[in-house]
């Protein structure tokens, strides 16, 4: 048991005495506190095994500590103790994620009980030769990653939203993961017995972002869902039309709790007459900016190392970065954010013939990427355009003369059509897969093959 740390939190000496001594004497490691910023820090540092903590730290309620430590730490079990015996403090404790609730004054064999048992419901995690391997393992499993400054603002505002019907506009540049912040208000509030239906406003076409959200009669669309969240992701591409059905809707109370994101600037976009200021105002209720990689840096390791345990888990070999390798990656400002290091990571994971991956190894696949991305977009762009020209110009002409030109969607058709078939290839057919490699929502993708006619096998 020793390599089991208990974070005790308790503001009465004489108990926190007893329950240390029991603890320690039971064989854990014990750290005890009488301070919630404490006790706060310990969780979001990744220390302890379990916490056992009472209600009251002075004048704060652990109850509004709980669903920041719960984003930042999902797994680790929270036993509340609470001289004020009543039915709601149990309720509170059970809504809140609590692992069990301890009415005051208790026996001690049962808190002891009662931490074996938290011990034993948590998940068993691997011990790696690297000193922050553990943390990496802890956070590859959370729907966000970082311990910044600027991420701690980010869980802080998630924490105050996810338990409201409030709707939230997530800002944010590509690649910074403002759909995983869109699914963690989901999954970790009231709403996550509900669906979560994402919508990929850019990627879409006006005719299917309209039956998407307002169905074929206009009453059994995404807006109309009960009691689930409708996450529209880029939603200053949403079209004019759209945007006026979607305001009356909000203003009606539509079913679905709503989520929007957005890499532009909705604010200029009202005021250059692209997006509805009314529809702005509606969305704008709660802000969450989502921070560039660029900005907090000191998390790069941190998401270097959990993402080496995401593609382990994927079924590629154990690996670790050297030092060097990872002070390399901090010192980048990756322009693609979180998504452009995930990339590297897994590419890393696949090409590294050795356990540990080096400066040398980063520097060359960093240097390879740069080099292909400069060459390959211009050498695509050219092989693009001299089949453009070889089979589009005649239609680009009479398209033009008759002024009724199809040629943008007959050209989009097209390209997407082999693409898709291409990624359901890859994967053997597997759309949820498929959709992670395209880049788009799993509803996306299917309503895609429908409208294409994509035959499966």
């Amino acid at each position: 048991m020793a390599d089991k740390t208990v974070l005790l939190a308790e503001d009465d000496a004489s108990i926190r005495l007893i329950v240390n001594q029991t603890l320690v004497s039971a064989g854990y490691e014990v750290r005890a506190t009488s301070s919630p910023d404490a006790l706060q820090r310990w969780v979001r540092n990744g220390e302890g095994d379990v916490v056992v903590t009472d209600v009251y730290l002075g004048d704060t309620s652990i109850f509004d500590l709980l669903p920041s430590m719960k984003l930042a730490r999902p797994d680790l079990p929270f036993i509340v103790m609470s001289g004020q015996n009543t039915i709601l403090t149990a309720a509170s404790a059970a809504e809140h994620g609590a692992f069990d609730y301890l009415p005051k004054p208790f026996d001690i064999d049962v808190l002891s009980s009662l931490v074996r048992r938290a011990l034993k419901s948590s998940p068993s995690v691997e011990r790696l030769i690297h000193p922050e391997a553990q943390k990496a393992v802890q956070d590859a499993g959370l729907p966000l990653i970082g311990r910044s400054d600027a991420m701690q603002e980010v869980y802080r505002l998630i924490a105050k939203v996810m338990n409201t019907d409030l709707t939230v506009l997530i800002e944010g540049e590509s690649g910074t993961g403002k759909e995983l912040a869109a699914r963690a208000i989901h999954q970790l509030g009231h709403s996550k017995n509900g669906k979560f239906i994402g919508l990929d406003l850019a990627a879409m076409p006006a005719a299917e972002i309209n039956r998407e959200l307002f169905g074929a009669n206009g009453t059994d669309g995404a807006v109309h869902m009960k009691g689930g969240t409708l996450y529209l992701d880029e939603i200053g591409d949403l079209p004019a039309e759209a945007q006026a059905q979607l305001v009356k809707l909000l203003r009606d109370s539509g079913g679905a709790r709503l989520i929007a994101s957005t890499r532009r600037n909705l604010g200029k976009l009202v005021e250059e007459g692209k997006f509805r200021e009314d529809l702005y105002y509606r969305l704008n209720v709660m802000r969450l900016a989502i921070p560039p990689l660029r900005h907090r840096k000191e998390d790069i390791p941190e998401l270097a190392r959990a993402f080496l345990i995401r593609a382990q888990r994927q079924g590629l070999a154990a690996r670790t970065f050297e030092k060097s390798a990872l002070d390399l990656m901090a010192a980048y400002d990756w322009p693609g954010n979180v998504r452009e290091l995930e990339n590297l990571v897994i590419r890393l994971a696949v090409l590294s013939s050795d356990t540990i991956i080096t400066l040398m190894d980063v520097e060359r696949e960093m240097r390879m990427g740069a080099s292909e991305q400069a060459s390959g977009h211009a050498g695509f762009e050219a092989e693009v355009e001299a089949l453009l020209h070889r089979y589009v110009m005649g239609d680009l002409v009479t398209g033009g003369e008759s002024g009724d030109s199809m040629v943008h969607s007959s050209v989009i058709d097209r390209v997407e059509r082999p693409l898709i078939r291409l990624a359901l290839s890859v994967t053997s057919g597997n759309k949820v897969k498929a959709a992670q490699l395209l880049g788009m929502n799993r509803n996306t993708l299917r309503a895609k093959i429908n409208a294409l006619g994509i035959a499966e096998d």
